[in-house]
């Protein structure tokens, strides 16, 4: 019979109850995954409990107040509130999303909330996505010309600048690549659907002229043709984009190239 050892502190513990419910109100119980590299504990789950008659509507505005007045020792990111910087990312309700776009009366019953899936955490609710970003780095991200420039700008027609539509609004994230299983093996080597879609962004700008620099860089068994298309990526996005069919697209450019 095999015997599995789990890495050490790999296992979640029973955290602390916070704030039981007293009086009337609409309350609503929130489980947070919690866990600090400042001591020797395993990872716990933290239960608190919410008037949501005294909350704002979306699932930050009650990590806010659990932060704010009951446990000031609870970590996540947040930044914009408005769903385009990407920085509260989370696994709420089983789901990745964006905390501040995620209404509460959207989830039934009990809100569980964890870091983004298979990333090493920094603390509680927050994922270390350094490797996230040098992936999008590797890629290149902005417009490489050889001709010389314009006195004004590089122009574009309307035509060619509709075809970056469902492109250019990925805010980074990484909603999609966590909840990628091709990625969660393989993303020391496999750039991801966030990373991909945004190297499709370059190599169709009708202004970029190193798209063959662009595809010989993704033309390998890891980088690009680990997608299977399982289309996790695609049903993830909080933005509504489709990772997976830019992954398409980027296939059968590097095969039409060849003919």
């Amino acid at each position: 019979m095999v015997e599995l050892t789990l890495p050490k502190n790999s296992k979640i513990s029973g955290g602390k109850t916070w704030n039981e419910p007293e009086g009337k109100g609409d309350w609503r119980e929130f489980r947070v995954y919690r866990w600090s590299p400042d001591d020797d504990e395993n990872p716990r789950v933290d239960t608190y409990h919410l008037n949501l008659d005294e909350c704002g509507p979306m699932v930050l505005d009650a990590l806010i107040k659990i932060k704010n007045e009951l446990d000031s020792t609870l970590t996540f990111r947040r930044s914009c509130r408005e769903g385009i910087c990407g920085s509260c990312a989370m696994n709420i309700d089983g789901t990745n999303t964006l905390a501040c776009t995620r209404g509460m009366s959207e989830i039934k019953g009990t809100v569980k909330i964890y870091p983004l899936p298979h990333q090493p955490v920094v603390k509680d609710l927050v994922p270390d996505l350094t490797n996230f970003y040098a992936q999008h780095r590797s890629i290149e991200p902005w417009l490489q010309t050889e001709t010389t420039p314009p006195p004004k700008e590089w122009r574009q027609s309307r035509e060619d600048r509709e075809k970056l539509d469902g492109l250019y609004e990925c805010i980074l994230c990484a909603c999609c690549s966590t909840s990628c299983p091709s990625y969660w093996w393989n993303s020391d080597r496999y750039l991801g659907p966030a990373a991909l879609l945004q190297a499709y962004r370059w190599v169709i700008d009708s202004r970029d002229e190193e798209t063959g620099k662009r595809l010989d860089f993704l033309e390998d068994p890891f980088r690009l043709y680990r997608c299977h298309t399982i289309l996790n990526c695609a049903k993830a996005c909080p933005k509504g984009l489709n990772p997976a069919k830019a992954i398409a697209e980027l296939k059968k450019k590097t095969v039409e190239r060849r003919f």
